[in-house]
C-alpha cells in the first residue's frame, strides 16, 4: 500500500452538496467544499403551499463539478493524482423520470422548465393520494409488497411520486420511459452507464423506497402495478431485478468526467446510497446502536444481525433491508419528517415583522437595515435556545406535537398536522420554542419505543449532523426525554465521510466496510447524559404528548 491514498465522498443534502477529500489510510480530512444549489436557492420549481419540492438535475451537476474541483484546488496536485475512488450519497427518495437513453427529462429542451420533469425531492408530499392507493392495494393483494417497508408505504417514496407525476402531466407521461433515483443517477452519469436497464441500482434505495425484495424476485409484479394504475404498464420491465450494496464498484470515471472533474480515468466509482445510511457508516454505527442523523428532518438507522431479526416484520418503520447500510446486516430505517424544520418554521413566524415591516423602513439607510435584519435572523434560534433553557420544565403549560411536515415514523402518514396546546396570555416566545424542542424529542422517543416494542434492542445512541453538533439545548433535552446517553460523532460531515469509507472499499483499499470504519473513524467528541430529575418530569409530559397526538390525528 502506498503512503498516499485519497478518496472523495460526495453528499447531496436538501439545500447543498459537499465534497470531502479524505486520506483513506488514516481518515484525516484533507479538505472539503460546499455548494448551494443555485436554482433551488431561489425557490424555482417549488410550491410550498402544495407541498411541491422539485430540484433541477443541473443543480446537482453544477454542484458536483464545483465542489470536487474546488476541493482538489485546495488540496494540491499530489492529492488529485492519488484519488482512488468516489462514492455518492443523496437524499431519498428523490427520483426523476428519464427517457429511453436514461437522460432525465429536465435535461431535454422540451422539459427544461417543467417541474414534473425534475427530481422530486424527498420532502415533496404531493403524492399523498397515490400512497393511500398503494397501501390499500397492498393490503388486499396476494403479496403485501409493503411488509418490508414497515407495513405502510409513504408519499415520500418513489412509486407514489412517479405515479403522481405521470397522472398529473400528460406530456411528461408520453415522453417518460423509466425512472431513476438521484443516488443511482450520479454514479451512472460519471461512469457513462445511464440506460435504465444497465444502471446498477442501489440496494439501499430499492429496498427501503421501491418495495424491492429478493424473495419476490425484485420489484412488485407487473400485474400489481397495472392494477394500481394502467399508466405504470411496462415500467417494471424497464427497471431492474437485481440491486447492489454500496461496497460494489460500478466502474471508472469516463474520459469526459475525468477531465471535467480534474481526475484520472483510474478513479473507481461505487454504488450510491441514501445520506442517512451513509451517515450511520461515517458515524461508526455498530449492531444495536441507533444512529440519528439530525438535521431538517431526522433519519434513524440501525444494523441488526440476521439472527436477531429472523423472520420478524417490524411494523411502522421505513424498512428493513438486507445490506442497505453495511453488507452482512439487516439495515433498519426510521425517522421524523421534520426536526430542524420545526425550528426553522418557528423562526420564520417570529421573523415576520423583520422581513415584512423593518425591511420597508426608511428610518435607517438600506445597508444598515439589511445588516440589522441579517444579524437578527442569525441570532433568533441561538437566543431562543438560551432563554428556553432557563425555563423550568414544570413552569410551562405548553405541549406541542411535531407533525408540521407529516409523520414518517412510527406509522408513516403525511396527512397529520402539528399542534400546539396550553397557550396562555403569559406564554412567551421562548416557552413556545421550548415546547417545540420538547415535541421533536417526544417524536424521537416514539420511534425508540416502537423499536423496543418490536423487539429490537437499542444499547446506545449516536447523534450525527448539524443539530447534534451545534445545539446543546436540543441534545440535552433529547437525552432527558429518551433517558439514554447520546454520543456525538466527531466527524463534521458524517454522510460525506461515510461515502468516503465506501469509496475506499470500492477502490480496493479495504476489503470491507467495517475495516474502513476502524481505520478511518474519528470517534466521538461529546456525550450527553440524562438528568434523572428531568427524566421523571418528561415521562409524565410524554404521555400527554401521545394523547394530544392521538386527538390531533383523529379529529384534525
Amino acid at each position: 500500500m502506498t503512503t498516499k491514498k485519497f478518496v472523495i465522498g460526495i453528499d447531496y443534502g436538501t439545500d447543498s452538496a459537499r465534497a470531502v477529500i479524505v486520506n483513506a489510510l488514516n481518515g484525516d480530512e484533507v479538505t472539503s467544499s460546499v455548494k448551494t444549489y443555485p436554482r433551488w436557492a431561489t425557490g424555482k420549481f417549488c410550491d410550498p403551499a402544495k407541498d411541491q419540492y422539485r430540484q433541477h438535475p443541473l443543480d446537482y451537476i453544477e454542484a458536483m463539478e464545483y465542489t470536487v474541483k474546488d476541493a482538489l484546488a485546495r488540496a494540491g496536485s499530489d492529492v488529485a493524482a492519488n484519488i482512488a475512488g468516489i462514492s455518492f450519497d443523496t437524499t431519498g427518495s428523490t427520483p426523476i423520470l428519464v427517457n429511453e437513453n436514461g437522460i432525465p427529462l429536465a435535461l431535454t429542451a422540451e422539459f427544461a422548465e417543467n417541474p414534473n420533469a425534475m427530481f422530486v425531492l424527498w420532502k415533496d408530499h404531493t403524492a399523498v393520494k397515490e400512497a393511500a392507493e398503494i397501501n390499500k392495494l397492498c393490503k388486499s393483494w396476494k403479496t403485501d409488497y409493503a411488509q418490508y417497508e414497515g407495513g405502510i408505504y409513504s408519499s415520500e417514496w418513489v412509486w407514489a411520486k412517479m405515479l403522481h407525476v405521470l397522472r398529473t402531466d400528460e406530456k411528461v407521461r408520453k415522453a417518460a420511459y423509466s425512472w431513476i433515483e438521484h443516488c443511482d443517477w450520479m454514479p451512472a452519469l460519471i461512469t457513462g452507464v445511464v440506460k435504465p436497464k444497465e444502471v446498477l441500482r442501489s440496494r439501499c434505495a430499492a429496498g427501503h423506497k421501491s418495495m424491492w425484495f429478493e424473495g419476490w424476485d425484485g420489484l412488485p409484479s407487473e400485474e400489481f402495478l397495472t392494477v394500481l394504475d394502467p399508466c405504470l404498464c411496462g415500467y417494471r420491465a424497464k427497471l431492474y431485478d437485481q440491486t447492489y450494496t454500496s461496497d460494489v464498484k460500478i466502474g471508472n470515471l469516463t474520459a469526459e468526467w475525468a477531465e471535467r472533474l480534474g481526475l484520472s480515468t483510474e478513479v473507481a466509482v461505487g454504488v450510491g446510497g441514501f445520506d442517512c445510511h451513509f451517515g450511520a457508516v461515517g458515524g461508526e454505527v455498530t449492531p444495536n446502536v441507533l444512529a440519528r442523523a439530525i438535521g431538517t428532518s431526522t433519519c434513524d438507522i440501525m444494523i441488526a444481525s440476521y439472527d436477531q431479526i429472523g423472520d420478524k416484520l417490524i411494523a411502522g418503520i421505513c424498512g428493513q433491508v438486507d445490506g442497505s447500510v453495511i453488507p452482512g446486516y439487516i439495515g433498519l430505517e426510521a425517522g421524523q419528517s421534520a426536526f430542524g424544520d420545526v425550528y426553522a418554521w418557528f423562526k420564520k413566524v417570529v421573523a415576520w415583522p423583520l422581513e415584512n415591516i423593518l425591511a420597508k423602513s426608511t428610518i435607517i439607510d438600506a445597508e444598515t437595515r439589511d445588516k440589522l435584519i441579517a444579524e437578527t435572523l442569525d441570532q433568533i434560534i441561538p437566543e431562543l435556545s438560551a432563554e428556553a433553557m432557563l425555563v423550568p420544565i414544570e413552569e410551562s403549560t405548553i405541549i406541542a406535537v411535531d407533525w408540521m411536515n407529516g409523520r414518517r415514523t412510527p406509522d408513516a402518514t403525511q396527512e397529520v398536522t402539528g399542534s400546539i396546546i396550553g397557550l396562555k396570555l403569559g406564554s412567551t416566545t421562548p416557552k413556545i420554542f421550548r415546547a417545540l424542542v420538547e415535541a421533536t424529542a417526544f417524536g424521537s422517543k416514539a420511534i425508540v419505543d416502537r423499536f423496543t416494542r418490536e423487539g429490537v434492542e437499542i444499547k446506545e445512541i449516536i447523534g450525527l449532523g448539524g443539530v447534534a453538533k451545534k445545539s446543546p439545548f436540543v441534545m440535552q433535552t433529547l437525552a432527558d426525554v429518551l433517558n439514554m446517553p447520546i454520543k456525538i460523532a466527531r466527524t463534521e460531515q458524517t454522510c460525506a465521510f461515510g461515502a468516503a469509507m465506501f469509496a475506499s472499499v470500492v477502490a480496493g483499499i479495504y476489503p470491507k466496510v467495517e475495516d474502513a470504519q476502524k481505520a478511518m473513524g474519528k470517534g466521538f467528541e461529546k456525550e450527553y447524559f440524562p438528568n434523572p430529575g428531568n427524566v421523571v418530569k418528561y415521562a409524565e409530559i410524554y404521555h400527554k404528548y401521545l394523547k394530544i397526538g392521538a386527538f390531533t390525528e383523529k379529529e384534525l
